[in-house]
């Protein structure tokens, strides 16, 4: 199976970055952009100067407003659109699916009110079976990738021969991307981490060092691997790409936005605040923290730090408060 024709639907920071992957591989690659302005900008400029301004596209990637345009014959289709807003757009655009087209989710989070992952959203709103549909996860900051340094993903499907195909089609020069079948791992690790990343940014913001984002980290991926495992992940998963390498990343670097949202927030913004200086935009985090929560919950997961970061974003929890009662939690094993 190859692919070569191939759409990108959403023109934001990753969603250009992964097109720009696509055809440094050698792909043929339409973008859907939702203005206009925006779509002849990638098309005739060939750059993307409100995400990723310093960044030249290449020849080979074109861009359209129009959604019937661009997924008029593409043999596989990049879902690159913020998670909570998936279903909707999604379901404008079911009607032009190509019949036979890979389905590849670039979101990452857990939708608020009905609790599924993404790919559970795809598989619902297109009515295909989950076997064509490809989750991209791991360590990708979508600039450090559009400026070509070298990075690696997780590309998960339950059928292998669709994500040895989306492999070929997005292994380059500075993208290695690593085939798994476990998308239920591969997923919540991807929603998790952003959660984590707003306490590790918070910690950072109210003047803590690494010895406390380490340990934040340490015990998010814990927090990750317990629901995991609640949900049948592999627990190997964690422990690579879409786990511990997307937390450390997320939680690390300044580029993260769930990082730098939270440590305003550890500043002593309000999410309101926080959002403004982050140009209108809430950082997944902020949305993921009430459904993961919820998921927990329902399921009998203990997610402390994520129960955290809920009540400090939606309850007017103060984060040192935060800090204090995660302190103060009973002693226990590690691993209990």
């Amino acid at each position: 199976m190859d692919v070569q024709r191939i759409t990108v639907l959403g023109a934001g920071s990753w969603g250009t970055a992964f097109a720009k992957v696509l055809a440094d591989a050698g792909r043929d690659v339409t973008m859907w952009a939702r203005r206009p302005e925006v779509a002849a900008e990638i098309r005739d400029v060939r750059v993307n100067a409100g995400y990723l301004p310093d960044v030249p596209l290449p020849e080979n990637i074109t861009a359209t407003a129009d959604a019937a345009e661009a997924l008029a014959g593409a043999e596989a289709v990049v879902l690159a659109v913020p998670s909570q807003s998936l279903r909707a757009n999604l379901t404008g655009w079911r009607a032009l699916l190509p019949p036979g087209a890979i389905l590849v989710s670039l979101a990452k989070g857990v939708e608020l009110g009905t609790l599924k992952r993404m790919s559970e959203v795809i598989a619902e709103i297109s009515e295909r079976p989950e076997n064509e549909i490809v989750v991209v996860s791991g360590p990708n900051l979508a600039r450090e990738i559009a400026q070509e340094q070298p990075a690696a993903a997780v590309l998960a499907c339950t059928d292998h021969e669709r994500a040895v195909a989306i492999q070929r089609a997005t292994s380059n020069a500075y993208f290695r991307p690593y085939t798994n079948t476990d998308v239920v791992g591969c997923e919540l690790g991807g929603a998790c981490k952003n959660v984590i990343a707003l306490s590790c940014g918070m910690a950072v913001g109210m003047g803590y060092g690494a010895n406390t984002v380490a340990t934040l980290i340490t015990r998010g991926l814990a927090e990750m691997a317990r629901l995991g495992a609640k949900f049948g992940a592999d627990p190997l998963t964690f422990a690579g790409l879409a786990g511990v390498g997307d937390l450390v990343a997320t939680c690390s670097s300044p580029l993260s936005r769930n990082r730098t949202f939270g440590e305003r927030l550890g500043h002593g913004d309000t999410v309101e605040q926080a959002q403004q200086a982050a140009g209108g935009q809430v950082a997944e985090g902020v949305m993921s923290c009430s459904s993961i929560r919820e998921l927990a919950q329902t399921t009998g997961v203990d997610m402390p730090i994520t129960d955290a970061m809920h009540r400090v974003c939606h309850e007017g929890l103060d984060p040192r408060a935060a800090g204090a009662e995660l302190l103060g939690r009973q002693n226990k094993h590690e691993w209990s």
